[in-house]
């Protein structure tokens, strides 16, 4: 049986029919929490990237789709906490407040996900652009990694990136891909629509999967 996902230059690869679509407690206890933890994930679906270094559209991955990355946060000043957030073309910034991650089976806070909207040019009279991005973190990280954090990456909905080269996110149907290509495409395969993020963790899919295949589709959630 082929693996259901592998990562192809930031971009996801996954059979048809099958999105990465993962939950706020899966991507910290599942994947932060093994990766500062040196421990084996049960799929490399998401790439190593200098998120707060590099500008969103220059990231790897198509930019009009939902991207993820592990990224090391470089901290803004040695005796501080705060991160360095500017890049190229401009800066993150955070907005909100912090949402706490709690374990569903013991109730313990985990970790927190912070909202940060990109704008371009110099702080603090930058313009803002519909980037956003989701950073999570650990609640109790290991000693000396505590600046890993995942990224999760998007385009607001009928927004447009701000760079050279436009982008404007189209209304479109579920996005599928080509597993041994690994392109995406959209259209209508027919196929019952993708579970919530707040429930349980599954793959709902018109083929049977094999037992085999059960840790790998862990965080897939069919279209």
């Amino acid at each position: 049986m082929e693996k259901l996902n592998s990562v192809n230059n930031g971009g996801l690869r996954l059979p048809p029919g099958f999105r990465f679509f993962p939950t706020d407690e899966e991507l910290v206890v599942h994947f932060l929490k093994r990766k500062v933890q040196s421990r084996p994930v049960a799929s490399p679906i998401i790439a190593e990237a200098d998120v707060c270094r590099s500008d969103p559209w220059d990231l790897p991955g198509d930019p009009k789709q939902e991207r993820y990355f592990y990224s090391n946060m470089e901290i803004k000043y040695p005796n501080g906490k705060r991160s360095n957030r500017v890049t190229t073309s401009g800066y993150w910034k955070a907005t909100g407040l912090d949402k706490q991650i709690v374990d569903s089976k013991n109730k313990q806070i985990v970790g927190s996900k912070k909202t940060l909207v990109f704008y371009r040019g110099k702080a603090p009279n930058g313009s803002k652009t519909n980037w956003v991005m989701h950073e999570y973190k650990l609640a109790n990280p290991i000693q000396g990694m505590e600046n890993w954090v995942i990224c999760r990456m998007f385009l607001k909905k009928n927004g447009r990136k701000s760079g050279e080269n436009d982008v404007r996110v189209e209304e479109a149907g579920p996005i599928f891909y080509d597993f041994l290509a690994g392109i995406p495409r959209t259209g209508d395969l027919n196929l019952e629509p993708a579970a919530s993020s707040s429930g349980s963790s599954g793959v709902t899919n018109a083929s049977p999967m094999a037992d085999e295949g059960e840790e790998n589709s862990k965080y897939m959630r069919g279209n």
